[in-house]
């Protein structure tokens, strides 16, 4: 693996010439008082580091002449590793993460200047510590400022992020190992979930089996909140309360996914609690089937990121003028918006370390970039008929037997040179296997 964060490296060296990058590592996260949030590591310093401790710097610094990756970590401490866990330290990090030098994060203001001062620009990402956002740019200043007697130093300062922006958008193979292995374990876990779904069970029975298995295989928990809506719930997107009980005649639409090193899964599925669609929801169903079954279809390398999009939409809105739910010409309810109502959303994101990837989508003049095979993205359209919708004007009433309707399935696909691969196959979708 250090060879593979050694060639990450390299990539973003190669991009910045003779500016100096700079990477901070995530923050420790306060849950109440003094209790912490499990940490995650912040997804670049991840990428071209694989270091997995807080309070750390990475510098990447390709024009100095001795050193051209530098950390900075937290040195070992027996009494705070009694309490907190083991640290790496300054001189195993060298060793176990291929740094050209390593100093103690308490050093940083003493070091960092010497990377800086012959460096042309400084790429760093302005992030959520503000704190740390200070005090590079007082390093910055203080360069710019002494410039004159130099001649040389940093004399802009441009997005770190922007560069992995593009770098992380294709994923090596390394991470496509990853990935396959979080959409396996969350596969399992949405089979299991289909499995023990019954009338008289609470949504947050169905949560907490899967979280179970995400981490009795392996995985590190839930990629993001897990969603798992019976009924009317189905229709807030982000639901995570997970209390109802469910009722024969619901539908249960779970959104979950699991975290393995990182990698994260995203699967939808939407299933009847009692085994059998109504005829509305049947009628629902399979025109958000057909809806991503198109989609999928449209993610091929060289199509622009919109193109899966605009063929979802397109389809759920037919689809919704042939069922009487909406009235008018296809183009224009689609140019008018009018189809938002009942699907608001997107039709996916790319996928990988975040849930919501890196991944820039459009060029400077506004067209899109087409896909590339080594992308992974969610396919995912949707139908969610409000309880309480009220047609805008023009548009039909709708009867109460639609109301409260929600409908979204989702797949993770890899594009290839010949196409897409559904990598979350593995997690039925029919709607003879959901009515199994």
């Amino acid at each position: 693996m250090l060879d593979l964060y050694a060639q990450r490296r390299q990539r973003v060296m190669a991009l910045i010439g003779n500016g100096t990058a700079l990477f901070a590592s995530a923050p420790l996260v306060v849950m109440h008082n003094d209790v912490e949030h499990p940490f995650r590591q912040d997804s670049n310093f991840y990428y071209l580091t694989g270091f997995n401790e807080p309070q750390a710097v990475a510098v990447l610094a390709p024009h100095h002449g001795e050193h051209r990756f530098i950390l900075f970590v937290r040195p070992k401490d027996p009494e705070k590793e009694t309490w907190s866990g083991y640290r790496v330290g300054v001189d195993q990090a060298r060793e176990h993460y291929g740094a050209d030098q390593v100093y103690s994060i308490a050093d940083l203001d003493e070091h960092l200047p010497k990377y800086l001062e012959t460096a042309d620009r400084l790429y760093y990402h302005f992030g959520h510590n503000q704190v740390f956002n200070q005090r590079i740019l007082h390093h910055w200043q203080n360069l710019l400022s002494s410039y004159h007697k130099r001649g040389t130093g940093p004399v802009a300062i441009e997005d770190a992020g922007l560069l992995m922006q593009t770098l992380r958008r294709i994923k090596d193979p390394a991470e496509l190992d990853n990935l396959r292995r979080a959409i396996a374990i969350s596969a399992q876990a949405h089979n299991q979930a289909r499995a023990m779904a019954a009338p008289g069970r609470y949504e947050y029975e169905i949560q907490a089996e899967m979280e179970r298995i995400f981490r009795l295989e392996g995985a590190l928990g839930p990629a993001y909140p897990s969603i798992v809506a019976s009924g009317e719930n189905a229709c807030i997107l982000h639901y995570i309360e997970n209390r109802r009980q469910m009722q024969a005649g619901d539908l249960l639409l779970i959104d979950a996914g699991c975290a393995y090193y990182y990698y994260n899964a995203d699967i939808t599925r939407t299933f009847p609690v009692n085994g059998r669609f109504t005829a509305e929801q049947r009628l629902l169903y399979d025109l958000v089937l057909e809806a991503q079954h198109r989609a999928i279809a449209a993610v091929q390398p060289g199509a622009p990121f919109n193109q899966f999009h605009d063929v979802a939409t397109r389809t759920l809105t037919e689809g919704l003028v042939e069922l009487g739910l909406l009235r008018g010409e296809v183009d224009t309810l689609i140019e008018e918006k009018q189809h938002k109502v009942f699907f608001m959303h997107g039709t996916g994101h790319f996928l990988g370390l975040d849930v919501h990837d890196a991944g820039i989508l459009r060029n400077a003049d506004k067209s899109w970039k087409p896909f590339e095979s080594g992308n992974v993205v969610t396919v995912e359209p949707g139908l969610y008929i409000s309880p309480t919708y009220e047609p805008a004007a023009g548009q039909p009433t709708i009867d109460d037997r639609w109301r409260g309707i929600g409908i979204r399935i989702e797949d993770d696909v890899l594009v290839t040179p010949t196409g897409p691969e559904v990598l979350t196959s593995a997690v039925p979708k029919s709607r003879a296997e959901m009515e199994d």
